[in-house]
């Protein structure tokens, strides 16, 4: 297939990162990429779309632009959509869904748009096959997605699927987990590669790891594991798929996984207070194929020491706001109380570690009365986070 228009989703404020990300996996320069608030545009081949959803820790769809248009009113809609040969993608056979994202846009209503776009879809298709697809909203063989702008409009085939955050492995959850993506980016922010000169990526270490994100993803980059290793995809279902080509992409990607013998030890560490989230994290990490490489246990982040001599990184999503209550010694305590004796206990222990915390409060810093070396604003959904690195000294003895 030739050269197609894509445009992958990053979690808020993770555009770069993804565009990093990107590059690495398409060969593509950076410069190349155009990177936009909300994500990554590129021109490339239908290699890399099969490539990207399988290798993309960060994006979190692949999208194939098909058009776009200047409109100012439905039936503008309708005639853009009506212009794009959807038959060279999909057949009458196939269920489609069609989403719809708005900035500004003049329309009083966006899903009246919506409808207008199915509409064209079915009846281009009825004229070139014959017949029309159904819509099924709950599990389409094809999402399409219309994003309208305050004068312009764009069409957009979606390749993934489910949302990539979904890897195919969480089965058992908690109340706010973090969402794969988001973990990913964060573990980008942080350096975070299998690729280092030792062969084994710096410990890991999450004290608040809920059921596993963190963890896993962190294992999984040790250990060169796709994360689309376990999971099926939309593009599988479209017209251009080439199921060769894709059998051997996933071959490569198998082959390229580094084994890990439990006997040598963990790689990343977890823990959390509530242990019915440890039992979670085991089984998540067991259907994610790395159990032997992470150790998860129960404990108090108060009383966590490091796992190894060697220094490396404390990678964390704590509890707060409303969600400190409910976070055992930490709600207890209060905010101000636990971080306090959180970083007392770092600097008396975790001296040489880096660590880096994602959280929405921004009084973080003084609560922990540490100074903040880098902050990287991201978004957790809605919640405008940061993500801030703290270069951990040890205590220095009285008498020094």
């Amino acid at each position: 297939m030739s050269t197609l228009n894509l445009y992958l989703n990053a979690p808020g404020g993770a555009a770069e990162l993804l565009a990093h990300e990107t590059a690495t996996l398409t060969g593509q320069p950076l410069a190349a990429l155009h990177v936009q608030r909300s994500g990554v545009a590129l021109r490339a081949d239908w290699d890399a779309v099969m490539r990207l959803n399988l290798h993309s820790r960060i994006a979190q769809r692949v999208l194939v632009q098909l058009g776009q248009a200047p409109y100012r009113s439905e039936d503008d809609v309708y005639a853009a959509a009506a212009s794009v040969p959807w038959e060279d993608w999909f057949t009458p056979r196939h269920t489609i869904k069609v989403e719809v994202t708005a900035q500004r846009s003049p329309l009083r209503s966006v899903q009246f748009a919506a409808l207008r776009v199915k509409d064209a879809v079915c009846d281009r298709l009825r004229q070139r096959c014959g017949a029309r697809p159904s819509v099924d909203t709950a599990r389409p063989d094809v999402r399409l997605h219309l994003h309208l702008q305050a004068e312009q409009l764009t069409l957009l085939l979606d390749t993934s699927g489910e949302p990539l955050f979904k890897r195919g492995w969480r089965e058992d959850k908690g109340d706010a987990p973090l969402k794969e993506t988001l973990a990913a980016a964060v573990l980008a922010a942080t350096g975070y590669t299998a690729a280092c000169a030792s062969g084994d990526p710096p410990p890991l270490v999450d004290p608040f790891c809920g059921s596993g994100t963190l963890p896993i993803e962190a294992a999984q980059i040790a250990l060169r594991m796709a994360p689309g290793r376990a999971r099926r995809f939309a593009f599988e279902r479209l017209l251009p798929h080439d199921a060769a080509r894709w059998q051997a992409l996933r071959e490569a990607a198998r082959a390229a996984e580094r084994a890990w013998d439990g006997a040598l030890g963990p790689l990343v560490w977890g823990s959390d207070v509530a242990f019915r989230m440890v039992d979670f994290a085991r089984r998540n990490a067991a259907r994610a194929g790395v159990a032997d490489a992470v150790a998860l246990r129960g404990g108090d982040a108060l009383q966590r020491l490091p796992p190894t001599a060697t220094p490396g990184l404390l990678v964390l999503n704590p509890p707060y706001g409303e969600r400190i209550g409910a976070a055992g010694v930490a709600g207890a305590l209060g905010a101000d109380v636990f971080f306090e004796r959180l970083a007392a206990q770092w600097k008396t222990h975790w001296g040489g570690w880096t660590a880096w915390i994602l959280s929405a409060d921004r009084d973080l810093p003084r609560r922990l009365r540490l100074q903040a070396s880098r902050r990287i604003v991201l978004f957790n959904g809605p919640i405008e986070c940061r993500l801030m690195r703290f270069d951990l000294q040890a205590k220095k003895a009285k008498n020094d």
